[in-house]
């Protein structure tokens, strides 16, 4: 994938704003510089917040990467009314998603999801569609509301309209490593929300960790809901499928679900909420 040093290299409708909702706005990262801000700030929140464990480099750089970062584009969500240590304006990367296309994955040798769930026969069952896996997303303790995670779905909807993907998945995650704790939001996923068909996949066998821990009948539905992160619930609400299976991630102390989202599968009122080409701003 090309990289994008400077706005001028960009194209057209991803170099500027494409979104704003009063300080804050998002746009892709203009460079290695900001795309260090995002590293920081996932560093901040998996590392120092959640339970993560760095290694030495991550722990002595306080940052989060790894090799997939210079092949991806970076979207941000930036506070332009945040305050330094010392009192002034200070502009802020606050909200961050990793987006990575499929040319860029295949000259890697496969995307980061694949480390975890088996994606290589759903993407060879749709051989005409572009792919795009989403992965890293993030924001500052105090801007996880409403505002920030609309500004990146303001972004994200631009950069897959003007790059025409076709499909979106990535692993999102449940907090702490034991599925039994896990038992009543994993098994509402399969049970209501499993992908199956053309889009099915699944996690790998040797990773693989059974959702369908508690059968259909006895789930509460309100209870599931209560327990699922937001991110998860989120990408409910756009359509989302999940992949059959978890993923014990013991490094970054989650358990992960695979996404799977087509767009075509997403509801037209969301694209008309977010705006023609992401370029609508926010109230």
């Amino acid at each position: 994938m090309r990289r994008f040093g400077r706005a001028s290299e960009m194209p057209d409708a991803l170099a500027g704003t494409l979104g704003r909702c009063g300080s804050l706005e998002v746009r892709l990262a203009r460079g290695p510089r900001e795309i260090w801000r995002a590293q920081r700030l996932r560093y901040r929140v998996f590392y120092q917040e959640m339970s993560a464990k760095p290694d030495v480099v991550s722990r002595m750089f306080r940052r989060d990467a790894d090799r997939f970062d210079a092949a991806c584009d970076h979207l941000l969500v930036i506070d332009h009314a945040a305050r330094g240590r010392f009192g002034g304006v200070r502009p802020k990367v606050v909200g961050t998603y990793r987006l990575m296309r499929q040319g860029a994955a295949m000259r890697l040798g496969g995307f980061y999801t694949q480390g975890e769930f088996d994606l290589g026969p759903m993407i060879a069952r749709h051989p005409g569609l572009r792919f795009l896996e989403l992965g890293r997303s993030c924001v500052l303790e105090p801007y996880r509301g409403k505002r920030t995670i609309e500004l990146l779905w303001r972004g994200i909807c631009a950069y897959i309209r003007h790059h025409r993907i076709d499909a979106m998945f990535g692993c999102a995650s449940f907090d702490g490593t034991d599925p039994d704790a896990l038992a009543v939001p994993l098994s509402f996923l399969h049970h209501n929300a499993r992908s199956t068909g053309a889009w099915g996949a699944a996690a790998r066998p040797d990773r693989h960790v059974a959702m369908d821990r508690l059968p259909a009948e006895v789930l509460d539905a309100k209870l599931a809901l209560r327990q699922m992160p937001p991110l998860i619930k989120a990408y409910l609400r756009l359509g989302a499928r999940f992949g059959t299976g978890a993923v014990v991630d013991r490094q970054f102390g989650t358990t992960d679900v695979l996404v799977i989202l087509p767009v075509a599968a997403i509801d037209q009122r969301y694209f008309d909420y977010y705006g023609d080409e992401g370029q609508h701003y926010a109230a």
